[in-house]
């Protein structure tokens, strides 16, 4: 059973479609895997071109085939606006235990509209038998009654 914790190193992207006409865009990330969702800070003003350097790690069970990640448009003004997504199939970081930062291409109604830069790393958990008799439980004692 694969479990464990999987590293995003969350780069830039480049070439993303500017959904700010009068403006540069603020892009940031939504990172999704399974039910587990995280944010990335927002490059402020860094239009099609923004980087984050941030780095985000999810618990990985049995089963997670893919990473999404869903690039947004952050406005003060109404809704943040929607720029593109990738989808990062994750097994190969699983035999590989890493996978060195890549491109992925960033899509929009189906139509390619940039690409976002990624590198992961999978540690797998340690199996653990531990039972309670390891575990300390405040000092408690005999005495303690």
């Amino acid at each position: 059973m694969t479990r464990g914790k999987l590293e995003v190193l969350l780069v830039g992207a480049k070439g993303l479609d500017n959904t700010d006409f009068f403006n540069n865009m603020d892009p940031y990330v939504v990172l999704t895997c399974r039910s587990q969702e995280k944010k990335s800070s927002v490059a402020a003003g860094k239009g099609s071109e923004p980087e984050w350097n941030e780095t985000f790690v999810f618990s990985i069970s049995e089963g997670v085939e893919e990473l999404f990640l869903k690039i947004m448009d952050s406005d003060s003004v109404g809704e943040d606006d929607f720029v593109g997504e990738a989808k990062i199939a994750i097994e190969p970081v699983f035999s590989e235990g890493s996978i060195p930062t890549t491109c992925y291409n960033v899509v929009k109604d189906e139509e390619y509209c940039g690409e976002i830069r990624v590198g992961l790393t999978f540690t797998p958990e340690e199996y653990s038998e531990r039972g309670c008799e390891e575990e300390s439980f405040g000092g408690w004692n005999e005495s303690s009654y």
